[in-house]
C-alpha cells in the first residue's frame, strides 16, 4: 500500500512539474527547496559541517549562501527530470550544450570503452540523458530504489534514448562487459564507501573512503577515463555538459598501488570541479563518515 502511494505521489509531482512552463516550474520548485532547507535542520547541519571541513577559509555567510544554492540546484534538477520525456535536440538547443565533446569522441574511437568519472554535482541525471539524446547512449551505475514500481518509472525515463542501467549488485561484471564491447559508462564516485569496496584517498585534504571499482576496471581493460559533469553556467543561463581532460591510469608492476593512485586522480578531478561550482555539489551527504581505524567520527 505504501509503495503504491509513493509511486503515485511521485508520478503526480512529475506530471505537474512537467506540464508547467519551465520558468514557473523552476520558481515553484526553488521556493519549496528553500522551505525544505529551513525545515530539515539535520541535513542543513551536515552541509555546514562538510563545508567547514572542506572549505574552512569561508565565512559563515559564504557557507550558508553555498548551501542554499545546493537546494535550489537540486530543485532545478527535479524540474528537468520531470520534463525530460518532452526533450528533443531541437527544443533543448537554446539552453543545453556540450563542452569538450572532442575529448569524449577521441576516447570512444580507441574502442576500449569509456568510463566517465562523475558525481552528485550539477544536474547529474540530465547529463547522461542529454548525452543519449544527442546520439551517444551510455550505461549508468545505479542503486535500485526500494520501491520497484518507482524504480521502473525512473529508469524508464533515464533510458528513453538508449541509455542502460547497471545495478550496483552487478557492478564488476557489468562494467567489464561494457568496456569489452567498447561502450560508455558513467560512475558516481563521490559517495562515502566502506572497506573493502572503498579505500582511503584525499578529498579536500581529508581521508575519504572512495570506491575503487572504476580504477580496477580501467587498469584491467585499458578503458579511457574522463571526467564529465553537467553544470549550470550562470553567465550563459544554460547547462553545459563538460568533458575534462583524460585521466591517465597508472600501469606499473604494482596493481594495488596503481589502483589507489588512479582512485586518487579521479577524486582530485571531482574535487577540482566542485571547487569551481561549490553551490552545485551535494554537501548534505556525509561524505567523510567512514574513518580510518582509530580515528573518531566527524559527524
Amino acid at each position: 500500500m505504501r509503495e503504491n502511494f509513493e509511486y503515485w505521489l511521485v508520478v503526480a509531482v512529475a506530471r505537474t512539474l512537467g506540464r508547467l512552463p519551465r520558468a514557473l516550474a523552476r520558481l515553484l520548485a526553488s521556493l519549496i527547496a528553500i522551505a525544505v532547507y529551513w525545515a530539515l535542520g539535520r541535513l542543513r547541519r551536515v552541509g555546514v559541517r562538510n563545508l567547514k571541513l572542506a572549505l574552512p577559509e569561508l565565512s559563515t555567510a559564504e557557507r550558508n549562501r553555498i548551501l542554499r544554492g545546493v537546494y535550489v540546484h537540486l530543485a532545478w534538477q527535479l524540474v528537468e527530470f520531470c520534463r525530460m520525456t518532452r526533450y528533443t535536440p531541437q527544443n533543448t538547443s537554446a539552453w543545453l550544450r556540450t563542452e569538450g565533446l572532442d575529448r569524449y569522441l577521441a576516447a570512444q574511437a580507441r574502442g576500449k570503452g569509456v568510463l566517465v568519472v562523475t558525481g552528485h554535482l550539477g544536474a547529474w541525471e540530465l547529463s547522461s540523458f542529454y548525452h543519449s539524446l544527442m546520439g551517444h547512449p551510455m550505461g549508468m551505475v545505479i542503486r535500485r530504489l526500494d520501491n520497484r514500481r518507482l524504480d521502473d518509472f525512473v529508469n524508464g525515463i533515464r533510458c528513453l534514448h538508449g541509455n542502460k542501467v547497471i545495478h550496483k549488485d552487478d557492478f564488476g561484471r557489468g562494467l567489464l562487459l561494457a568496456m569489452r564491447s567498447g561502450q560508455t559508462v558513467g560512475i558516481l564516485m563521490d559517495t562515502n564507501m566502506t572497506p573493502p569496496q572503498g579505500s582511503f584517498v584525499k578529498f579536500f585534504g581529508l581521508e575519504a573512503c572512495t570506491a575503487t571499482g572504476l580504477a580496477h576496471v580501467a587498469r584491467k581493460t585499458g578503458a579511457a577515463v574522463l571526467p564529465g559533469f553537467m553544470l549550470w553556467e550562470p553567465s550563459e543561463r544554460r547547462y553545459v555538459l563538460h568533458f575534462g581532460p583524460e585521466i591517465q591510469i597508472p600501469h606499473t608492476a604494482n596493481p594495488a598501488e596503481d589502483i589507489l593512485a588512479a582512485t586518487q586522480l579521479c577524486t582530485q578531478a571531482i574535487e577540482s570541479w566542485i571547487r569551481r561550482y561549490p553551490d552545485q555539489w551535494l554537501w548534505i551527504h556525509r561524505r567523510w563518515k567512514t574513518r580510518p581505524a582509530g580515528e573518531p567520527g566527524l559527524y
